[in-house]
């Protein structure tokens, strides 16, 4: 009997000895249950390449037709491949904007595609191969607000105004301003033209909002 139980002893020895020297072949990588269900489970390694897409801005519509550029308005003007030339520029007060190598281009009346196509022109003729530019609207020219206000003056322009929004930023409504109608001018590619408007019309950069003075 003692020998009997000695043996069975050692062998239940070795059966230990071997469990602990086996490794595991594979090692399990520890998954956190919380960034499971915010990122998914881990996937395979795998590397995609996505080729970086240029986005050229889409120029501004007014109700009038597209957006045209004049004195006041500061634009981001990027050549693409050439930081030297990339940068903010404004519509002086002739109209243009001067950049280096091709000095003052001509602005006024023009979209922010077809100034872009211009400057790509004159950097074509001489200076750099193929160029790609893109312009947009940074800041819009100011319009004005003028007569029966509180405040009247000039103010930076937001998308989507009124004539009603404009007397608002300027103070609101004298005491004797005429609030059934304002006398609105607007200028564009046609001309300049002068009318008399309910309040609730939209105005453009650049415009000019005159609250008349009632008389009773």
């Amino acid at each position: 009997m003692g020998l009997r139980g000695l043996f069975l002893v050692m062998l239940a020895m070795l059966a230990l000895s071997a469990c602990a020297r086996q490794a595991p072949r594979y090692a399990a990588v520890p998954v956190n249950s919380l960034d499971a269900r915010m990122y998914g489970a881990p996937q395979s390694q795998s590397y995609v390449v996505r080729r970086a897409v240029q986005v050229v801005p889409v120029a501004a519509t007014f109700e009038d037709g597209p957006y045209t550029l004049d004195s006041g308005d500061k634009l981001r003007i990027v050549v693409f491949g050439q930081d030297t030339l990339s940068n903010n520029y404004t519509v002086d007060a002739q109209g243009a904007v001067t950049m280096p190598l091709v000095g003052a281009v001509a602005a006024r009346g023009l979209t922010t595609a077809q100034l872009g196509n211009a400057i790509a022109a004159r950097l074509r003729s001489g200076y750099v191969r193929d160029p790609s530019v893109a312009v947009e609207v940074e800041t819009y020219r100011p319009f004005f607000v003028l007569g029966e206000v509180t405040f009247p003056g000039q103010y930076p322009y937001v998308p989507n105004m009124t004539a009603e929004s404009a007397v608002a930023i300027a103070g609101g409504f004298s005491p004797r301003a005429k609030r059934d109608r304002v006398t609105l001018t607007h200028t564009d590619a046609s001309g300049t033209s002068r009318v008399i408007v309910p309040p609730g019309t939209p105005i453009g950069p650049g415009d000019t909002v005159l609250i008349g003075e009632r008389w009773f």
